[in-house]
């Protein structure tokens, strides 16, 4: 097996940026996209050229459009911990795992996961406060 046969399984693949946006837009729509991922250029006079200008000038942006291809477009699971550090189109997806129909999203699913993450934020930053030397606080 050659190095590049392993990211085969990897819906990235061969796949260029603008296909991805495409077929993620014509999915999903720009609402929806803005919704899940909060990238202005989704909100603002968005289209496919202008998207695409920004996602390849901005690579945590486009990497999250990549993300969320694979894990909400084409329903892969999660990468494990390893794979997670990796940019998208350098995760090694596991043969035998098959791409399933895209996830069926909504704004009122996005309003839910963004409430999810700011609770789980708020509790994760009480929890590891500032520490005292001293023992108190």
């Amino acid at each position: 097996m050659t190095n590049k046969d392993i990211y085969k399984n990897n819906p990235l693949h061969g796949t260029s940026l603008e296909t991805v946006l495409t077929e993620l837009v014509s999915h999903y729509g720009f609402e929806i996209l803005a919704a899940y991922m909060n990238l202005n250029c989704f909100k603002q006079n968005a289209s496919i050229e202008s998207s695409l200008k920004f996602l390849k000038k901005t690579s945590w942006a486009q990497e999250k459009v990549e993300a969320f291809y694979m894990y909400q477009y084409n329903s892969l699971p999660k990468a494990d911990d390893a794979n997670f550090e990796l940019p998208p189109r350098d995760r090694i997806v596991p043969s035998g795992l098959e791409q399933r129909p895209p996830k069926e999203l909504s704004l009122e699913s996005a309003e839910e996961l963004r409430i999810k993450i700011a609770t789980k934020t708020r509790e994760r930053s009480a929890n590891s406060g500032p520490t005292n030397p001293w023992g108190n606080r």
